[in-house]
């Protein structure tokens, strides 16, 4: 599949490793993807300074959280679980960011489960739209497309598939 990614592609990747290991995480994950295209210039709706800081403080957020999304934290708020609360409460006990991800030992430079399948993704929604390559575009529409952390604060910050879309043209460009 990597054979298919174009340059720009290719450097996302790799930029997703370089974010993994900026943060002393073993695995790249779906975060360290967006991460990595927020580093990227003229990608359409990531390319305001504005959005992408909120974007980014929105992935610091959830990171602190132990990667809970917004929606799962107010699901257990319904239940009468305040998962800020229990978050202050572990960093007082045990110190800033220690529910983030696991950070000692390991060999790094695995990708997670969730960050395989925005990879998976991205040729399904490149082969769905008739392109014979995979680029940063593609990444961008299977992060908005998937579950998760990456695709919810995207969403919230006004980044969806459709928008996507729209801002292509209707067609994945080839970058």
């Amino acid at each position: 599949m990597f054979e298919r990614f174009t340059q720009a592609a290719r450097d996302v990747v790799r930029g997703a490793n370089e974010a993994a290991e900026q943060a002393g995480d073993r695995q790249v994950t779906e975060e360290h993807l967006l991460r990595a295209l927020l580093r990227q210039e003229g990608l359409p709706l990531l390319a305001e300074p504005e959005r992408r800081d909120r974007i980014r403080a929105d992935l610091d957020a959830a990171r602190r959280r132990a990667g809970i999304s917004r929606a799962d934290a107010a699901a257990l708020a319904e239940i009468g679980i305040d998962v800020e609360e229990i978050v202050g409460a572990v960093e007082r006990a045990h110190g800033p960011g220690a529910l983030g991800p696991q950070r000692s030992g390991g060999r790094r430079g695995r990708f997670s489960g969730e960050a395989k399948k925005v990879l998976e993704r991205s040729l399904r929604v490149a082969l769905g739209r008739g392109d014979k390559h995979i680029g940063r575009e593609h990444l961008l529409l299977a992060l908005v497309s998937g579950p998760g952390v990456a695709g919810e604060v995207l969403g919230e910050n006004g980044v969806t598939y459709t928008a996507v879309e729209q801002a292509l043209g209707g067609r994945a460009q080839a970058s």
